[in-house]
């Protein structure tokens, strides 16, 4: 279903059968591993993808900024002016 290099390639999937007889797969939810980072003050014009070009040389990393706030929608993290959110740093 993903590629071997996906953050979901080894992630456990679940298949169900819908009421119309459809079947629908999807990965199960990730555990996230604690993770710190730097305050960051939102500004109106943000994008994950810059962010993590910014930080990690890598603009793929945008989900490394959701996983250390814990959001399953990652651009509500970016949608709100003023809002603090953790800006992890790559080893």
């Amino acid at each position: 279903m993903f590629l071997d290099s996906s953050r979901y390639a080894r992630v456990p999937t679940v298949t169900v059968v819908r009421r119309d007889g459809t079947t629908v797969s999807a990965v199960k939810l990730r555990r996230l591993p604690p993770t710190t980072g730097t305050p960051y003050v939102v500004l109106g014009n943000d994008r994950l993808d810059i962010m993590a070009q910014r930080n990690d040389a890598d603009g793929t990393r945008f989900w490394h900024i959701a996983d250390a706030n814990t959001e399953l929608v990652a651009n509500d993290l970016v949608r709100t002016p003023g809002r603090v959110i953790a800006e992890p740093k790559q080893p």
